[in-house]
């Protein structure tokens, strides 16, 4: 696929663009994403354009890297995002990904999160990588955790509503 940034076994990782609008409108609008990542106030197409253009594409320009859209190799339907994001109230960068309800358990998630922490490691160069999940998403913490990240001492700025789960990259 042209533009891809990863390929695995199943899916192809690429940069996300405008006309990625219908996909996104849907995937942050999921009931589950408005719980456990929180809602982007995206109401209509033209929010989905500038969540994109604000989000993703800002964090192509500023950082090289961000949410990149999943697709599905073979057919290049997009089924989720996965990436990293700068926070600028953390150090570390955070792995970020989120899929459609029909494509969740199948183990995409796990296999762009593994391509996203080589880009992480080869690409960017990163030393270590955090995550910021709620702590009732008991399925993201066990993603979290087959990705080989554990727990932080890192305090989230809401305890409450986030704890942080941390991973060291390459060799030490």
């Amino acid at each position: 696929m042209n533009g891809a940034l990863a390929t695995t076994e199943r899916l192809t990782l690429r940069k996300l663009t405008l006309a990625d609008a219908p996909f996104i409108f849907r995937l942050v609008n999921d009931p589950d994403f408005l719980v456990y990542i929180g809602d982007r106030g995206v109401r209509t197409l033209e929010d989905a354009e500038a969540y994109i253009r604000n989000g993703p594409i800002g964090s192509y320009e500023r950082h090289g890297y961000g949410l990149w859209g999943v697709a599905v190799k073979e057919t290049g339907e997009l089924i989720g995002m996965s990436g990293l994001l700068k926070r600028e109230q953390y150090a570390d960068v955070d792995i970020g990904y989120a899929f459609l309800p029909e494509f969740r358990g199948g183990g995409y998630a796990f296999e762009s999160g593994s391509a996203v922490l080589g880009l992480a490691s080869e690409v960017f160069a990163l030393r270590r990588v955090i995550a910021l999940v709620a702590p009732a998403n008991a399925a993201s913490i066990g993603l979290l955790k087959k990705l080989g990240f554990t727990r932080s001492a890192l305090q989230a700025a809401d305890p409450e509503s986030t704890v942080i789960y941390e991973r060291s990259l390459g060799s030490d």
